[in-house]
């Protein structure tokens, strides 16, 4: 009696039993690995999209790096903490944070610390502290949101409400891109927190109309769509920046002219090292490049989603952090790529580990700490078993 109730508990009795953990573990190492190549290829290519914009302003040739890595740094320091935090205390911060990203989005709109560039009122500086974009934390404050409301059908509507305050506030920001990003994202959490979809459906009905109003409510915006749809129109206007973006993919065929020998980054493409910088990418280092660097992202959204997978029965919530933090950058990346091949309007939607951009580096950076902490306690929880 006493033997068998050995053998019965014996992991040796099936070998697959034994490899869970050891499978789990990797898929967290894995996607480590995933993030870091991803960040540090991004600073390499964004010094050698951005050392001939650096020298053009009078600064340093290593400006935007150094500037980028300064966030990575703090996204460093932030994420050794957030991996090991248990989900009960990332819940807990799920409303100070929206309440506080509240209060940035009113502080940039409303008040003289809002800094406008490029049309766009998004940035906030006060006093001597960098420049920062709260519209890239509403984006991580509304996945910890809804992920808080997981099993709450009936509550669920107080998210979707602060997404829609959120969204409003940064329309009034005049950046259509990133209110757009914030509503397919709390599409998608909706959707993932087991709402009907007749009942989605029938909101984002309800939501079109404002949207093409808002769409439409500035003139700039309304050639955009124009150009998109008639490029021969204004090849050398609106459509300047994704011709010359299709020139430089062009002409890094197959394997590239080279890291760092590019010539479409030497004034000929603007914005180079921000929305545009994986043309450049493909002009150095061609079809080869763009598809490892799609590879990883492709790796980094699988596993992501598999978190999210393995958690769903175990912890709505972490599986809810997970997926949304991996549909944030997963959308991000997606919607670049789109931009600069032409099969959507310029939208200024940075890329992932690669454009300049500290605040959204550190977002992303962050949202990939979250993923890294469901992948942690899925691996403790199916080794526990």
């Amino acid at each position: 009696m006493e033997s068998g109730y050995q053998n019965f508990d014996y992991q040796g009795s099936d070998p697959s039993l034994g490899s869970i953990g050891q499978t789990a573990s990797k898929s967290t190492i894995t996607f480590l690995i995933v993030t870091l190549a991803l960040t540090i290829f991004g600073l390499v290519q964004l010094y050698s999209a951005s050392y001939n914009e650096a020298l053009l302003n009078g600064v340093p040739h290593y400006y935007y790096v150094v500037r980028q890595l300064q966030f990575v740094g703090l996204a460093a320091i932030g994420s050794t903490i957030i991996i090991f935090l248990p989900s009960k205390v990332l819940k807990a911060f799920a409303w100070p944070l929206a309440v506080a990203v509240l209060v940035l989005l009113l502080l940039t709109v409303f008040t003289p610390y809002g800094q406008e560039k490029f049309g766009s009122r998004r940035w906030l500086r006060i006093g001597p502290l960098p420049a920062l974009q709260p519209s890239e934390f509403a984006k991580l404050a509304l996945i910890l949101l809804f992920a808080s409301y997981q099993g709450k059908p009936k509550k669920i509507l107080l998210p979707a409400a602060v997404a829609f305050l959120y969204a409003a506030l940064i329309f009034l920001q005049r950046d259509y891109s990133t209110m757009l990003l914030v509503v397919v994202l709390a599409f998608s959490m909706l959707l993932y927190s087991g709402v009907r979809l007749s009942k989605v459906v029938l909101l984002l009905l309800f939501l079109i109309p404002p949207l093409f109003a808002a769409l439409f409510s500035q003139a700039y915006r309304i050639r955009r769509v124009a150009a998109f749809f008639f490029p021969s129109l204004d090849p050398s206007g609106m459509n300047y920046q994704v011709n010359i973006s299709l020139k430089a993919i062009s002409a890094g065929k197959l394997f590239g002219v080279g890291l760092g020998q590019g010539t479409y980054k030497l004034g000929t493409l603007p914005e180079v090292h921000s929305d545009f910088i994986i043309a450049s990418v493909a002009e150095e280092l061609g079809f080869i490049g763009i598809f490892f660097i799609l590879l990883f992202f492709f790796l980094y959204a699988l596993l992501g989603y598999n978190g999210a997978r393995r958690m769903i029965e175990r912890d709505r919530f972490l599986s809810a952090l997970s997926f949304g933090a991996t549909t944030m950058v997963l959308t991000q990346a997606i919607l670049n790529l789109a931009v600069i091949t032409s099969l959507a309007p310029p939208t200024g939607i940075p890329m992932p580990f690669f454009s300049q951009g500290g605040t959204n580096m550190f977002v992303i950076l962050i949202a990939s700490a979250l993923i890294l902490n469901v992948l942690r306690n899925a691996n403790r929880k199916e080794e526990a078993r």
